[in-house]
């Protein structure tokens, strides 16, 4: 039996403030819609830390330093039984202009907020992973959602 699997890696990164205040996207995506975070496909070849960067730059114009891993979200594929593997950063370090791009508009909001907008669907239990110092995973198992 092979230990080897069909994988894809994405990213998802919380830039937050000092105020209290965090940048959101609101995703354009028919596939994933709602209120996010900023991220990404890695691509191949690349360090997980660059893709984040990467995205970060592409989607917000925000470059950002230090990004800390803060969980994993993954689920198997439906279509291709691939594992899909989206690791959870946030960070507080960035600089540069705030600029929206063709994912969506991104925008500040109070932290507080983000219970106030459509979320995009299990975004609530990704956000909730990224804040607790227990919880390190949410896994999609065969017929439920869990936080690890």
């Amino acid at each position: 039996m092979s230990r080897e699997e069909q994988a894809i890696f994405t990213n998802m990164c919380m830039i937050y403030d000092k105020k209290g205040n965090i940048l959101v996207q609101d995703r354009k995506s028919k596939n994933w819609p709602g209120i996010t975070f900023p991220g990404g496909h890695v691509n191949q070849a690349e360090s997980f830390v660059k893709s984040v960067q990467r995205e970060v730059y592409e989607e917000t114009g925000l470059t950002i330093t230090s990004p800390e891993l803060c969980g994993i979200k993954q689920f198997q594929t439906t279509d291709t039984n691939a594992r899909y593997v989206v690791l959870l950063y946030k960070t507080n370090n960035y600089k540069g202009t705030l600029t929206s791009s063709e994912e969506g508009e991104v925008f500040w909001i109070p932290r507080e907020d983000l219970h106030t907008y459509k979320l995009a669907t299990d975004f609530k239990q990704m956000v909730e992973v990224m804040e607790s110092p227990e919880l390190t995973e949410f896994f999609y198992e065969q017929r439920s959602a869990k936080l690890y």
